[in-house]
């Protein structure tokens, strides 16, 4: 953790702040609170983090705000979870699993052998539940909408791709790479390369360039920074609209993966009916 206090910033000359992003937050999330619990004018983040990622998001604020695209630019480093056995849409945790297939066959000496062609320069598609536009649209946008769409590839380089526990189905990693890569696809692909398929269940930025989560603040510790308002000074509270989901950690989405999963069987139960085939035989 930083050992800044509000003293030490000048937020509106420009600041370079280090930030632990939480769980099932958006980046956007993290600046607008940051934002406003400062009272900071300028300000926005120098790399987005996927809301099922916790770590190190960098916002700038004031004249720093020039240097987002130099700090975005700088090699990354990650570590999480993969899953393997099973896949779900968008890589991760927001969607139900769609797939499952046996891996408890694969060996240790397999499963690290495999992850050696993804070291280096590579091709890699980005998710479909990704920021990357699409004909002007979001990926995700068209995703959660229940659309298909054609993403490019794009290359990327990965430095280092270590896998540092294997206790199937998990497996645990670290990959340092460059900017515009995704772990959500990396886990897709060591899947695909193993033949048991594969997805994303932890996702930790550790580090961007020279800097490190270990020297990042937290959001309480914000909190702590904020500045007392004025006496007599009031600001009008903002409701959150009834129909936002409740962002509660894994439970928010562990109930859309529910949900999900009750909806396909449901639909698989009526197909089967249709058929006038027992709803078993028909998923043999």
């Amino acid at each position: 953790m930083s050992t800044k206090t509000l003293a030490d910033f000048d937020f509106e000359t420009g600041e370079v702040l280090l930030l632990d992003k939480p769980l099932t937050w958006t980046s956007f999330d993290v600046v607008r609170k940051v934002k406003n619990t400062l009272r900071i004018k300028k300000i926005g983040h120098a790399g987005t983090l996927d809301p099922l990622a916790t770590g190190l998001l960098i916002l700038c604020t004031g004249k720093k705000t020039k240097e987002i695209d130099l700090i975005q630019a700088q090699e990354k480093e990650y570590t999480g979870t993969f899953r393997l056995g099973e896949t779900t849409p968008s890589f991760d945790l927001e969607t139900a699993v769609d797939m499952a297939r046996p891996y408890s066959h694969l060996t240790d000496a397999e499963i690290t052998a495999a992850t050696l062609p993804f070291v280096g320069t590579i091709q890699q598609t980005p998710p479909l539940f990704s920021a990357v536009k699409i004909d002007g649209k979001r990926a995700y946008e068209i995703a959660r909408n229940g659309q298909e769409a054609e993403i490019k590839s794009k290359t990327v380089d990965i430095k280092v791709f270590e896998l540092t526990r294997i206790e199937l189905p998990e497996i645990d990693f670290r990959v340092v790479c460059s900017k515009g890569t995704y772990i959500r696809s990396l886990a897709r692909d060591l899947g695909v390369a193993l033949g048991c398929g594969a997805h994303l269940t932890r996702l930790v930025r550790s580090r961007i360039g020279e800097y490190r989560v270990e020297d990042a603040f937290s959001l309480e510790d914000i909190q702590a920074l904020r500045p007392p308002r004025a006496e007599g000074e009031t600001r009008p509270r903002t409701e959150r609209p009834s129909t936002a989901p409740n962002r509660a950690g894994l439970q928010y989405f562990a109930a859309l993966q529910a949900d999900a999963l009750a909806a396909k069987e449901n639909q698989e139960h009526q197909a089967a009916e249709g058929a006038g085939t027992p709803p078993a035989a028909a998923a043999e």
